[in-house]
């Protein structure tokens, strides 16, 4: 299973983000909260921090989250490339 998001940083470039099972499995971990749970109650800051663990993971940033946060304007669903 892998969600993809699109990440609009300050600076105006974008960046497509696969999170994956080591990504999820610590979304839910940090919230307490299944991702299956999203669609029901989905906040941005679930978003922002999906993103986050995955630029952190996969060494596209040594921020912390609250310091990457300064760093960007949106995050979005995306949809799946072909």
């Amino acid at each position: 299973m892998n969600l993809n998001l699109q990440v609009t940083y300050s600076d105006g470039t974008t960046k497509e983000v696969s999170a994956n099972p080591a990504d999820i499995v610590a979304f839910e971990a940090h919230f307490d909260l299944s991702i299956a749970k999203l669609q029901e109650s989905i906040r941005l800051t679930h978003l922002f921090y999906l993103a986050w663990h995955v630029e952190k993971r996969t060494g596209a940033t040594t921020a912390e989250f609250e310091k990457w946060l300064e760093s960007v304007d949106g995050v979005e669903a995306a949809t799946p490339k072909k």
